[in-house]
């Protein structure tokens, strides 16, 4: 399965929000957010903090797709 995290990175362009304000926001750590930059997994942990920072469900922030 791949993950990519580019509905995050829209998501935040439309909210007018930065990634180092995410972070922040979010409690996570500068390897965490290089993480998701690089579309790997991260914690369920950080992936809720995030939908409640963006007041959004996980379906507005990542897409799992099969890998061939």
């Amino acid at each position: 399965m791949a993950i990519s995290y580019n509905k995050l990175w829209k998501l935040l362009i439309d909210k007018g929000m930065t990634r180092t304000q995410l972070q922040k926001a979010a409690e996570m750590s500068s390897t965490t957010l290089a993480k998701l930059g690089k579309n790997e997994t991260v914690s369920m942990d950080v992936m809720l903090r995030i939908c409640k920072v963006l007041d959004c469900g996980f379906e507005d922030i990542i897409d799992v797709t099969k890998e061939n």
